[in-house]
């Protein structure tokens, strides 16, 4: 803290400034956006075809419609390659109200059994 307020004290600027500065920011990134922006991170939707031969817990994006819910938090999405059922807990939906006519992108892990796969969803977001 010492060191901020010198360098603050040196420069010019206020201690404030320095002192609120966080985190890395790429030039990509806009300030105050927050969170890693770079390499390795999965930010393309893929299509649902391809996220059925992905490996279990590989990150995915998809966008498309969520089309009927088919069990307590399980529902059936769809895109133009088919469908597959994603799991998506209450506290993911923060207060969005989704039908089968809105276009939405989804994010989160492929969850594979014997004989399925599903997507357990930690991220939802209605496209505009």
């Amino acid at each position: 803290m010492k060191k901020l307020w010198m360098i603050a004290l040196l420069s010019g600027l206020p201690f404030t400034t320095l002192a609120q500065s966080s985190g890395f920011v790429s030039s990509d990134v806009q300030p105050g956006a927050g969170g890693f922006n770079g390499p390795g991170m999965i930010s393309s939707a893929i299509s649902v075809a391809q996220a059925k031969t992905r490996r279990d817990d590989a990150k995915v994006v998809l966008e498309g419609n969520i089309v009927r819910q088919v069990g307590n938090e399980l529902y059936e999405f769809r895109d133009n390659s088919g469908s597959i059922y994603v799991d998506i807990g209450d506290k993911y939906w923060v207060g969005q109200s989704v039908s089968p006519n809105d276009k939405v992108r989804i994010e989160g892990e492929i969850d594979k059994d014997w004989n399925s796969v599903e997507v357990d969803v930690n991220k939802i977001t209605v496209m505009k």
